[in-house]
């Protein structure tokens, strides 16, 4: 059975070719996930099954960047290295905080 990640072969249109600048936050995800992947607490199956399990609709209306977060959170609450409770607080801080990332 062919997943909704599963695109390949299926008309898409132009690819776009143009480079673009990542932003602050999308460096710190890669950043993150390369060491969570060097420190043997993630492996890329894991992250590909995160990628591939958030469901359609956040799939095809997500970015890159925010469907590799979603994976990481969901891998390091899966194996009990952070908590739901502890993941919502931390946005919290970050959502009350004044200044704003590039």
């Amino acid at each position: 059975m062919k997943g909704y990640h599963d695109i390949g072969g299926e008309p898409a249109g132009e690819i776009p070719k143009h480079e673009h600048e990542m932003m602050l936050w999308e460096k710190r995800v890669e950043a993150m996930l390369l060491l969570l992947s060097q420190k043997g607490v993630m492996r890329v199956d894991e992250n590909r099954r995160g990628l591939e399990s958030v469901g359609a609709e956040v799939y095809h209306g997500a970015g890159y960047a925010q469907r590799r977060i979603q994976s990481i959170s969901t891998n390091l609450i899966a194996k009990g290295l952070i908590s739901i409770e502890e993941l919502a607080a931390k946005v919290a801080d970050i959502e009350q905080r004044k200044d704003v990332l590039p």
